[in-house]
């Protein structure tokens, strides 16, 4: 398969709907095709998400596009992910910021992200397994805030991790469907913006879901 044919055809497809060029650029140095099992990697750029174990996803291209896009990354932040996965996001984020920490709680998934992601030469990403609590305190606050699991609500462990100016992009709603929403946290009034539908694995762990 011509992965890098396939992956100028997606990124032609997203230009039509994501307004940053900085997002599609840094898309576009990376080979998604490394992070998808290999019985899917002929699916690899197709728009839609795909299997990767342990009943967890590598999300559609078009929502991590819009996702980032909505994070405002200039360059100079430290961004916090949750939902390590495959890695892919994180590598995205990784070409756009100062600093990722991301954090997952399915160990396997956790050492075959850093396995690709340190095998694609990154040097400024630190890859922790989730704890209790959500996030990951030690490195806070955040610029930025990226979470890849739906929750319930907006956690205030994870705005409590995030700088006043920053953004935070959530699913937030059921297990079944969420909203995907903004949140850029201000000292008076938290500022909320309503993305799109859309639909995540579930967020686990204190004010999200139980197991």
């Amino acid at each position: 398969m011509d992965y890098v044919a396939a992956r100028a055809k997606l990124i032609n497809s997203l230009g039509s709907e994501i307004e940053d060029k900085r997002v599609l650029a840094a898309i576009s140095r990376i080979p998604r095709e490394k992070f998808v099992p290999l019985e899917y990697r002929h699916q690899a750029y197709e728009d839609k998400p795909l299997p990767i174990g342990w009943e967890q996803t590598i999300s559609q291209p078009y929502i991590i596009a819009l996702m980032t896009m909505a994070l405002e990354i200039n360059g100079s932040e430290r961004v916090l992910e949750l939902g390590t996965g495959s890695g892919y996001q994180t590598a995205i984020l990784a070409e756009l910021a100062d600093r990722v920490i991301t954090v997952e709680r399915v160990k396997p998934l956790a050492e075959a992200a850093r396995a690709a992601l340190d095998s694609l030469g990154y040097a400024n990403i630190e890859i922790h397994l989730a704890g209790e609590t959500l996030g990951w305190k030690e490195g806070a606050p955040y610029d930025a805030i990226l979470v890849t699991a739906g929750a319930p609500g907006v956690p205030d462990e994870l705005m409590s991790q995030l700088s006043f100016g920053g953004r935070m992009v959530i699913p937030v709603g059921s297990r079944y469907t969420q909203e995907l929403c903004k949140i850029t946290k201000q000292k008076n009034k938290n500022v909320v913006q309503k993305l799109c539908g859309c639909r995540f694995v579930s967020l686990i762990g204190k004010e999200a879901w139980e197991k």
